[in-house]
C-alpha cells in the first residue's frame, strides 16, 4: 500500500477523500441566514428547501483541490558554513534578549539632573581648563632672577662718578645665572622717603615680581647687624648694605621664593638668623689656612660634606676643591640653620642652609669664578639648576 492510500484510509468516515467538513451556517434570531454569510452581491447558493419544523439537512461542500507543495531543494552549505539550526542556536547565545524597547536610545548621561547641575559641571570643566592653561604657560615662562646691588658710596672731594653713590654687580655672576637662559634683573635700593624722587616702589614689589634672589659679594657685614663692635676700623663693614639686603632677604623668604648667597650673601644669610661672624679669621682663628691672600681667585682650598648635607647629594661627590677670597666667616650658626661644608684643613664653614624653606642657601666661595678657574674646581651647576629648580616650583 502507498504512502497516500494509507492516508487515505487512516481518514476519519466524514473525512474521505472528495468530501469536506460541514461549514455550518449561522443564523440570526429569526431563523434565517445572517448577512454576514451573504454578502452583497453574492449571489445566493442553491440548496434544498427546509420546511419548518424539520432539521435541515447540510449538503456537503466539495472542496476544491489543492496541489502539493513541492518538495524544497535542500541546500548545500558551502565549505566553513554553519548548518541553519546551529547558526541560529549560536546567534541567540551571541545576542541576549532584548526588550521590544531596546530599539531605543539610551538615555544622556546626567539626563535627570536639574539644569543648574549641568551647568555647573561645565562650569567646572571650563574653569579646570583654563587653569591647566595658564599653569603650562607660567611653568615655561622664562625665569626672572634677581640680584642684589653692590654699593659705591661717594668719595671726600672726589669728583665725576666717585662723587655719587653707585649701585652695580660683577658681570661673572650675572653670566653665571644666565648661562641657565634666565633673564637677571639687578634690585637696586629703594628709598620712599626721598626727596628728589619718591616712590611707592618698595622691595616687597621685586620679591613679588621676580622668582628668586642671589646675593652676591663684596663689602664685610657690620659687626653693628650682629650686635658687636668692630674690633678694627676697616673691619666697620657696610652698614646700609646690610639693611637693604636683610631687608631684601626678608621678603624673598616670606613670598617663599629661593635665595642663594654667595661670599657676603652666605655671612649675611646668617646673620639675618642670629648668628655672628669671625670680623677677620686670621686674627680670631690663627690655626686657620689663608682664605683670601693676594692670588684672588686662584687661592684654593679642600671641601668637606658633613653627614647628611644636602650640598653633597647636589654635587655628587664627598670631597672638592674651591676658592677662597674671604677674610670673614660664619662663627655661631644662626637658629634654623645647618652647616652644609667646611674647609677641610681648619673647620671653617663653608656652606649653610635654611631648613624651613625650600631654598635657602649660602656658599663661602665663589662658583661664578670656577668655570675659568680650572677643571679641578668643584662644578657648581648642579647647585645652580637646584636653585632654579626651586625658583619655577615655587612661582605660583
Amino acid at each position: 500500500m502507498s504512502d497516500i492510500q494509507d492516508s487515505e484510509a487512516n481518514l476519519p468516515p466524514d473525512r474521505t477523500p472528495g468530501t469536506a467538513a460541514a461549514k455550518p451556517v449561522s443564523a440570526d434570531a429569526s431563523g434565517a441566514p445572517a448577512a454576514s454569510q451573504n454578502p452583497a452581491g453574492t449571489p445566493p447558493v442553491a440548496g434544498p428547501t427546509v420546511s419548518a419544523g424539520t432539521s435541515p439537512v447540510v449538503q456537503p461542500a466539495v472542496p476544491t483541490p489543492v496541489a502539493p507543495a513541492a518538495a524544497a531543494a535542500p541546500v548545500q552549505p558551502g565549505p566553513g558554513a554553519q548548518p541553519a539550526a546551529e547558526a541560529t542556536q549560536a546567534q541567540a547565545q551571541q545576542s541576549p534578549q532584548q526588550s521590544p524597547y531596546s530599539s531605543l536610545p539610551p538615555p544622556p548621561h546626567h539626563a535627570g539632573d536639574a539644569p543648574w547641575a549641568q551647568t555647573w559641571r561645565f562650569l567646572t570643566a571650563r574653569l579646570r581648563q583654563l587653569s591647566d592653561k595658564a599653569g603650562r604657560r607660567v611653568m615655561q615662562r622664562t625665569l626672572k632672577i634677581g640680584v642684589s646691588a653692590r654699593i659705591f658710596h661717594p668719595e671726600s672731594g672726589a669728583k665725576g662718578l666717585r662723587s655719587k653713590t653707585l649701585q652695580y654687580l660683577e658681570e661673572s655672576i650675572a653670566q653665571w645665572v644666565m648661562s641657565r637662559d634666565v633673564l637677571v634683573f639687578m634690585i637696586p635700593t629703594v628709598n620712599t622717603n626721598g626727596l628728589v624722587h619718591p616712590s611707592n616702589i618698595r622691595l616687597r614689589d621685586y620679591a613679588k615680581h621676580l622668582d628668586g634672589l642671589v646675593l652676591q659679594g663684596g663689602a664685610d657685614v657690620s659687626p653693628q647687624s650682629y650686635a658687636q663692635a668692630a674690633t678694627r676700623p676697616e673691619w666697620s663693614g657696610d652698614r646700609v648694605r646690610d639693611m637693604y639686603e636683610l631687608e631684601l632677604l626678608h621678603e624673598f623668604i616670606e613670598a617663599g621664593k629661593p635665595v642663594l648667597g654667595i661670599c657676603r650673601g652666605c655671612q649675611l644669610i646668617n646673620v639675618a638668623f642670629g648668628g655672628t661672624l669671625y670680623q677677620d679669621i686670621a686674627t680670631d682663628v690663627p690655626t686657620a689656612i689663608l682664605h683670601v691672600n693676594d692670588q684672588y681667585d686662584s687661592n684654593y682650598h679642600a671641601l668637606h660634606f658633613p653627614q647628611g648635607s644636602s650640598l653633597a647629594g647636589m654635587v655628587k661627590t664627598e670631597n672638592a676643591i674651591v676658592n677662597s677670597i674671604h677674610h670673614q666667616a660664619v662663627r655661631d650658626i644662626g637658629r634654623d640653620l645647618s652647616v652644609e661644608a667646611v674647609s677641610g684643613p681648619d673647620q671653617i664653614v663653608e656652606a649653610i642652609r635654611y631648613r624651613k624653606a625650600p631654598f635657602v642657601m649660602g656658599l663661602q666661595w665663589h662658583p661664578e669664578f670656577h668655570r675659568a678657574g680650572g677643571a679641578e674646581l668643584l662644578d657648581c651647576t648642579p647647585i645652580l639648576d637646584s636653585f632654579l629648580r626651586a625658583a619655577r616650583e615655587t612661582r605660583f
